[in-house]
């Protein structure tokens, strides 16, 4: 089993309230479960209304299943209409072995 998680940090430019901030990062998050079949959710920056960290999580029995879903992930949310400029996405996929 292979879990892959990536973290993206967007800046949001035009934004001046933690109001705009939630209702872009609603918007991408419900985007990303639907589209991808992952988890995700805001991990960090929750104070700040011009950055928005998103983890996205999925599991799967291929490492480089785990990978193209990350990717594609992190392409979307680069394309994503939400006023929101990509800055960074780091991935990592870790292998799970339990008896």
């Amino acid at each position: 089993m292979y879990i892959g998680s990536c973290r993206l940090t967007f800046r949001l430019p035009g934004n001046d309230s933690l109001k705009g901030k939630r209702r872009a990062s609603r918007s991408l998050i419900e985007r990303l479960r639907g589209r991808f079949n992952l988890a995700a959710a805001e991990v960090d920056a929750m104070d700040e209304h011009r950055r928005l960290v998103i983890g996205v999580v999925c599991v799967s029995n291929d490492y480089s299943h785990a990978v193209e879903m990350l990717d594609k992930a992190a392409v979307f949310a680069e394309a994503h209409p939400a006023d929101a400029e990509l800055v960074s996405a780091e991935r990592s996929v870790a292998a799970g072995e339990w008896d």
